[in-house]
């Protein structure tokens, strides 16, 4: 067995990864609590979002110019503060976020799927997650080829949408509508709280940093990758929000479990069965992500020996961490089929808040003591902002979840 992953990863593939997991099947379902919040400014509240997550996103960027490591959040605690400690409890963290992550939402996917195809649940479960797990064993650019074919699938989906929205006959807007649903704090209120929500629809980006060590030349590709993803991103959500709130009543389109067929259904009479296929892919690709991550974080784990030393091996034929990924594959099947995840999936989120709070907190440090001068670098304001808008979301998660 090796120690080495093989680096076969380009922008391209990297960028197409990034835009995958940040866009799930979450979007579908978000757009309507979102313009429940800011009416037809939607749109502004997810630009808002975006430019809230940057901060940490660009920190992500610098770090793994400077620790170009598979193990990602864990690998930056070890650098920044020496701990080993802190760097293995917050990669069990990210480990078992992107488990439950990916658990919740492999049932989720299988929910659209048998809707439109007739199959029992738990088979569905046991076949798409045995072969998703083969996916990300039989190689990284196998594994980002697919994720970037469904990607496509996704992207088409929801350009199909924004089409739909902007043919469709405009709804009137009324001022209600513009501050948020009735919202007696205005228009700014409901926007920043609609802000707040749609951050959500950002997370994914941190598990970019995690391919690394199968990146040719990390140091100056992943930065790239990373903002490159999440501009892309936030232009499709803006967009997409844009559109629907057009061709829909904001409060309609928030008290509605599928918005989006909303927005088809007001341009075109024909049934909206595709957009339901389009989230059983955008199942699959987060899935796969969170399994490919997973497996990379143990495999960081695993370099400095101890108990997680036999997930620091790849296969030598494949390049890919086989032992991790069965493990993660394994777990998301099983939490899939037996625990009650989704109400395990808010908790996910919060852990991944306080991970971003450590990551801007180890770059923050890394500049301040560091002589380092890596290829990419931002402003220390970018880490001090990136900590405070992390921290002040997890305030407002931790809320919400006790």
């Amino acid at each position: 067995m090796s120690e080495h992953l093989k680096r076969r990863v380009g922008f391209g593939l990297l960028t197409a990864y990034g835009v995958g997991v940040m866009i799930g099947a979450g979007i579908y379902v978000l757009v309507g609590a979102v313009a429940g919040q800011a009416g037809s400014l939607a749109w502004l509240a997810f630009a808002l979002a975006g430019l809230i997550a940057l901060p940490s996103a660009l920190s992500f960027a610098e770090l793994s110019s400077r620790v170009p490591e598979a193990g990602g959040a864990a690998a930056y605690m070890r650098a920044a503060f020496g701990a080993r400690w802190l760097a293995t409890l917050v990669g069990l963290a990210m480990v078992l976020a992107g488990t439950i992550s990916a658990a919740a939402v492999l049932r989720g996917g299988v929910g659209y799927l048998t809707g439109i195809v007739d199959i029992e649940a738990t088979v569905a479960i046991l076949v798409l997650g045995v072969l998703l797990t083969g996916i990300a064993i039989w190689g990284v650019v196998e594994s980002l080829s697919f994720a970037a074919v469904l990607t496509a699938i996704e992207v088409v989906g929801l350009i199909l949408v924004i089409g739909a929205g902007f043919l469709a006959v405009p709804v009137e807007v009324s001022g209600e509508a513009v501050a948020g649903a009735g919202d007696a704090k205005g228009v700014l209120y409901g926007v920043l709280a609609a802000a707040a929500l749609a951050f959500f629809a950002f997370v994914g980006f941190e598990d970019i940093v995690n391919l690394a060590e199968e990146t040719r030349d990390p140091e100056r590709i992943m930065p790239r990758a990373i903002v490159a993803a999440l501009v892309l991103v936030s232009l499709i959500y803006g967009l997409v929000a844009y559109a629907a709130t057009r061709a829909v009543a904001p409060e309609v389109l928030a008290g509605s479990d599928r918005p989006l067929v909303l927005v088809w259904q007001a341009y075109s009479a024909t049934p909206a069965v595709f957009l339901s296929a389009i989230a059983v892919a955008a199942a699959l690709n987060g899935v796969l992500a969170q399994i490919v991550m997973a497996a990379r974080v143990l495999f960081g784990l695993g370099r400095d020996g101890g108990a997680f030393g036999v997930f620091h091996h790849a296969n030598p034929r494949l390049g890919t961490p086989v032992l991790g990924s069965l493990l993660v594959g394994g777990a998301v099947i099983l939490c899939a089929l037996l625990l009650p995840v989704v109400t395990l999936a808010g908790f996910s989120a919060t852990v991944l808040l306080a991970v971003f709070v450590l990551v801007n907190a180890a770059l923050l440090r890394l500049k301040l003591v560091g002589t380092d001068v890596p290829a990419f670098r931002v402003p220390i304001f970018v880490p001090v902002f990136g900590m405070l808008a992390s921290l002040a979301a997890l305030v407002l998660s931790l809320g919400d979840f006790l």
